[in-house]
């Protein structure tokens, strides 16, 4: 009994270890895509960006926390103040749950579950209930609005974005998303963003509405309603729906490689035609797939206007359900060919 409970033990002591790293590493990153946009977006707007604090601005993420840190925590007058304060909780503890599944490398995940496309699918369903909640809570009719738009969003890019990966689960014949990098490394191209190249698209365009991110940012929309959900936030409530916002950004990238390019592995014809690229350790592979996309996150919002609500519900149901459903009646065909 002794040696059970020692046993138990050093799991727990391991497993809390394991989600502090994680933790630590991905709210290091968050902060640091904040002022990386900032940086971004201002040289394409031929700015310089942040450079007060610290060199180059370095320290501009530590200024922005501590600033949001002390700001007054404020309670409208008209608002449900329980749902008001558990409201951005609610947003951020689905985006870190997602991390729990999502495998960093080949020996390297927190919860190694066989239903881990479904859960972290799961979780960006139950994510938007955080949204709701702060436009309902709010008391405020932009705040309302802000709500409603984003329920009406996600209603209807996850059926897209679930039908887009419907295809890579029948390709891997596995909901593990290890299982599924590790079917991709053995398949003819490598990668699946090639024989399902419409899959992979609107896969990648279902992302950026379900994190909100421009041009898909109307529960926001600041040039119509204020700040949409988060009008009557201030102080760190404010900060913790950022926080879960580039938190969503870092899931949705992961989602992309792991599902899509292969994960931590590289397919044989690029290791073919530059053969260094064998020696890059595996988490520096996936990183680097998903830094590609957070860049590509900040480039369409640099680039692109923000869209109508009624373009938004008019591509998803009438362009991205359909190309959905085409993607994945090809991956069927590829697969009873036996390809």
């Amino acid at each position: 009994m002794g040696l059970s409970n020692n046993s138990l033990l050093f799991y727990l002591f391991i497993t809390f270890a394991e989600i502090m790293v994680v933790l630590g590493i991905i709210l290091l990153h968050a902060a640091y895509t904040v002022y990386i946009e900032r940086k971004v977006i201002g040289r394409m707007q031929a700015r310089l960006g942040p450079m007060e604090v610290g060199p180059y601005g370095l320290l501009q993420p530590l200024a922005d926390l501590i600033k949001l840190l002390f700001k007054e925590d404020i309670l409208p007058r008209d608002s449900h103040k329980t749902l008001f304060q558990i409201a951005p909780l609610v947003l951020l503890a689905c985006a870190i749950a997602n991390l729990s599944v999502i495998p960093f490398n080949p020996s390297f995940l927190i919860a190694d579950v066989n239903l881990g496309v479904l859960v972290v699918l799961a979780l960006a369903s139950l994510g938007v209930y955080g949204i709701i909640l702060a436009g309902y809570s709010s008391g405020s009719k932009y705040s309302l609005l802000g709500g409603l738009r984003s329920a009406a969003q996600v209603l209807s890019y996850e059926i897209p974005l679930g039908l887009s990966l419907a295809g890579v689960i029948l390709a891997a014949e596995s909901f593990s998303l290890k299982d599924i990098v590790e079917a991709q490394a053995q398949s003819l191209l490598g990668v699946y963003a090639l024989p399902q190249f419409l899959g992979f698209i609107v896969f990648l365009i279902c992302a950026f509405a379900e994190t909100n991110r421009a041009p898909f940012d109307l529960p926001e929309a600041e040039s119509e309603l204020v700040a949409g959900y988060i009008t009557e936030y201030s102080g760190f409530r404010m900060g913790l729906f950022f926080l879960a916002e580039y938190i969503s950004m870092y899931i949705m990238s992961l989602l992309i490689a792991l599902c899509y390019l292969g994960g931590w592995s590289l397919p044989w014809w690029l290791i073919a035609l530059f053969p260094f690229l064998q020696a890059l350790p595996p988490t520096l592979v996936l990183a680097l797939k998903v830094y590609f996309f957070i860049f590509l996150f900040i480039w369409v919002r640099a680039t692109f206007p923000r869209y109508r609500f009624d373009q938004l519900m008019s591509m998803s149901w009438k362009i991205l359900l359909p190309l959905s459903l085409i993607n994945f009646m090809w991956v069927a065909i590829l697969k009873r060919g036996g390809l």
